[in-house]
């Protein structure tokens, strides 16, 4: 009998991942086609994201880099296999709690849909049919073994168990055509993707050269201009925004004496500038690589904010996202003389949809998640003691200056390099405030100036580079820069949270 109990329950299990799966797929498949943002994956996702304290952040970021969002999706997914395993075991012996599970996850995926900031009336359909494709699924299938069972507790090996077991495939089967079907179907809806392809951008009015002697041309040392395929992505969004230009809009509102709402075509017929800047995530460990520097184009937000008028009690502005993301920007940052822009161009290109087409905010000298706002929307004027960004309420600095920084690239940790003539070289940041020199140690020895290539400007990375006479054996290699102001880069070890990562890069290798 315990054996037959155990058969039983493995049925169940498998017919509660089947209900799961099915129900899934077919949830996708709804968003695709009525509510492509409300996904019941993104919208389980994106909460689980919204709860997320500062260091579940920092920890997703520090193991999968910008593969997190794909770990937190299999992660979901796991874990809802999971539950729905036990659902239908549960359902087999005290119906109907195994439904109450399933339906109970729909409903979660329901009210979670409908406080999203860019929820609509059949945001909640994917999630509701989702859990009630779960909750029918799961009740017959188990329904059907619950009988068996009660007729021939010892066959294991019946038709209407092995009819259970067929039901159950075909429902995974199902479930998961309706996933690729769902993704099809997106492909085929995604219009920004072709209105993005048809983009002619304006030509900048002012642009910042890029000396030729900013790049110096050393094989694995990171290009002074980062191509937009390898740029870092760091952000909240599951699912990428898609948006049509000729829908968007950009309201400047808040303490301002005059509201200001522009549209795409008044943006563009704006004077365009194209500047040069370094972005940086503030959970970039050190000698990490979520930092890049692209050529953008677009408008500056100070000639914007200028025409709205931000009233003399203002001190911050609150960028709004479509997604719903918000960051706080001090006033001063947007309004002072760097290039700080509303940018609709990178590398010479529309702006790559996953890094915020149409329209995203440029703004150097300060970490992305108070200042790199994707697909904006908004910029309300307002005050630090009245509203708070997405991650600064979740603990993280208000501000969010870039710190002195510098990285080892070449040669890599770990690698075997031959005696003899070599290079060590390297990047060096801190954006706004700009970087007089780069120091190398080798072991323990005396600290030795690098060379540095041509800054683009103070808003930008510099290259560094040091020859090396390579002997044999093991070695340690440590880097610090020094910036424009004199600051010595810092050796004291600090974590990203909540304000940014200090401390040496170093490496550790062997000579051959």
């Amino acid at each position: 009998m315990a054996s037959a109990s155990r058969s039983l329950d493995l049925l169940a299990a498998g017919a509660g991942v089947a209900a799961a799966v099915l129900g899934a797929g077919l949830g996708e498949l709804t968003a695709a086609v009525v509510a492509p943002t409300a996904s019941p994956f993104a919208v389980i996702g994106g909460g689980m994201i919204d709860i997320a304290p500062p260091w579940g952040k920092d920890l997703a970021i520090s193991w999968f880099g910008t593969n997190d969002k794909a770990a937190l999706l299999v992660g979901i997914a796991i874990l809802l296999l999971a539950i729905a395993a036990a659902a239908g075991v549960l359902e087999r012996r005290r119906p109907p709690w195994g439904r109450v599970i399933l339906g109970g996850l729909g409903v979660v995926g329901v009210v979670v849909s409908m406080t999203r900031a860019d929820a609509d009336v059949l945001s909640p359909a994917p999630s509701f049919v989702a859990g009630a494709v779960a909750v029918i699924t799961g009740a017959l299938l188990i329904a059907r073994l619950r009988r068996t069972g009660a007729a021939a507790p010892e066959d294991t090996t019946g038709p209407s168990r092995r009819n259970v077991l067929a039901f159950s495939g075909i429902a995974v089967v199902v479930g998961a055509l309706a996933a690729v079907g769902s993704a099809a179907v997106r492909g085929g809806a995604q219009a920004a993707s072709a209105v993005r392809s048809a983009l002619r951008l304006p030509t900048p009015a002012t642009t910042t050269p890029v000396p030729a002697a900013a790049e110096l041309g050393i094989d694995g040392l990171a290009p002074v201009i980062t191509p937009a395929a390898d740029f870092y992505r760091i952000d909240t969004a599951l699912v990428v925004p898609q948006v049509d230009p000729s829908t968007w809009s950009l309201r400047i509102h808040g303490l301002v004496e005059e509201e200001v709402v522009l549209t795409w075509d008044d943006l563009v017929a704006l004077p365009q500038r194209e500047t040069v800047a370094t972005l940086v995530c503030v959970s970039n460990e050190i000698g990490g690589d979520l930092i890049g520097t692209a050529r953008w184009l677009g408008v500056p937000i100070r000639d914007l904010l200028e025409r709205a008028k931000p009233t003399a009690d203002a001190d911050m502005v609150l960028s709004h996202s479509i997604d719903g993301f918000t960051a706080s920007t001090p006033l001063e940052a947007l309004t002072d003389e760097r290039d700080a822009l509303l940018a609709i161009g990178m590398n010479g290109e529309p702006l790559p949809i996953a890094h915020g087409f149409p329209v995203r905010m440029v703004v150097p000298g300060l970490y992305g998640y108070v200042s790199a706002t994707k697909w904006v929307t908004e910029l309300e004027v307002t005050q630090y003691a009245v509203a708070e960004g997405y991650w600064t309420s979740r603990g993280w600095s208000a501000r969010g200056p870039v710190k002195l920084a510098s990285r080892i690239d070449v040669p890599r940790a770990g690698a075997r390099v031959t005696a003899g003539s070599t290079t060590i070289a390297g990047v060096a940041w801190q954006t706004h405030v700009g970087v007089s020199g780069v120091e190398v140690q080798i072991d323990d020895g005396a600290w030795q100036p690098a060379k540095l290539a041509t800054a683009i400007s103070s808003d930008t990375w510099v290259q560094w580079s040091l020859p090396w006479d390579a002997t044999s054996g093991t070695h340690t290699i440590r880097c610090r820069a020094t910036s424009a102001t004199g600051e010595t880069q810092t050796q004291q070890r600090a974590a990203p949270a909540p304000d940014g990562a200090t401390g040496w890069d170093e490496l550790t290798l062997t000579v051959a």
